[in-house]
């Protein structure tokens, strides 16, 4: 019998690890990320750069200026705001303004919901609708400005016979004739235009509440009314507060359908603030002093998006 010895097994020392390896003189990951984030950003921020902050800034130090349109400017520091609030014409147009967007964003506010709560129906015949109430959206407000105006004609458009069958006039009205009918035609043009924007919206806020909190309140006995004031409403309100602070913006804003369909007249009685501002910067040629106009309704549509921010914050909060 063969006895086999077996040599006793040494373990092998564990590898030692490869060190690692010298960085070159290349970028790390983390930065070439990002720079390829500003290069990415670079146009847009030249964009942005060139065409708002430029101006911005120029617009402010043309405020701080007596700026003609030939000849030297003259500092004058915050002159050109005493001015303002004490110039006749720029607090009538103020006043103006504040009127017109007191009167037409309720209306395109429920004019919108209404239309909303309409084509917010499933089928063929609710997108048809939905196609048809948007369509003056596309049409610009120049054209629809000279479209109105050709319909208020007098013994021309329609709107003269639509008169005589209410008893509102004759064929020969002219609804231009006075600021108050002038201001009526304009609002009912407006309100033909924008109605449309106003439905898409509110419609988008519509298809977000979820249908389970609807057929809820339905199956604990809520009709269609309570539903919408208890379970609609409520949850609408970030994009009616969207809705309402674009209503505002575009109306303190108003320039277009005015300057076509009135000219400001009659007796300078439907000037905007942004038809003031036209008319001192580029009739008047007064630039310093239409730039400082400039700058106030800036403020005051900053503080309008303050607004806007605040009552979101406060909706989400609740």
């Amino acid at each position: 019998m063969t006895k086999t010895t077996s040599a006793a097994v040494t373990p092998s020392p564990p590898a030692l690890a490869a060190p690692p390896r010298p960085r070159g003189p290349g970028l790390s990951l983390r930065r070439r990320r990002q720079l390829m984030g500003v290069a990415m950003v670079s146009p847009a921020l030249a964009v942005v750069t060139v065409f708002f902050l430029v101006p911005l800034v120029m617009t402010f130090w043309m405020s701080l200026n007596d700026w003609p349109l030939l000849g030297e400017h003259r500092y004058v520091g915050l002159a050109n705001y005493r001015r303002a609030m004490h110039d006749v014409e720029w607090l009538h147009a103020i006043r103006f303004t504040l009127g017109y967007t007191a009167l037409i964003t309720p209306i395109l506010l429920l004019a919108g919901l209404g239309l909303a709560l309409l084509v917010h129906r499933r089928g063929r015949a609710a997108r048809t609708f939905q196609t048809i109430f948007f369509l003056p959206v596309v049409i610009g407000f120049a054209a629809a400005a000279f479209l109105w105006l050709y319909l208020a004609q007098p013994g021309l458009g329609p709107l003269s016979d639509l008169a005589v069958r209410l008893g509102l006039g004759n064929q020969d009205t002219n609804w231009f004739a006075t600021a108050t009918s002038g201001l009526l035609v304009v609002t009912a043009m407006v309100v033909w235009k924008v109605t449309g924007m106003q439905m898409l919206l509110l419609l988008s806020g519509l298809q977000s509440i979820p249908g389970e909190l609807v057929e809820a309140a339905r199956v604990d006995g809520a009709g269609r009314w309570k539903t919408f004031i208890h379970i609609t409403l409520p949850l609408l309100r970030p994009t009616l507060a969207l809705v309402l602070v674009f209503s505002v913006a575009g109306s303190l804003l108003a320039f277009d359908q005015f300057y076509i369909m009135t000219a400001g007249g009659p007796a300078n009685g439907t000037i905007t603030a942004v038809y003031q501002i036209y008319r001192t910067s580029f009739i008047n040629f007064e630039l310093g002093y239409g730039a400082a106009l400039s700058a106030m309704l800036m403020v005051a549509l900053a503080a309008v998006s303050a607004a806007q921010m605040l009552l979101l914050r406060n909706t989400d909060n609740s």
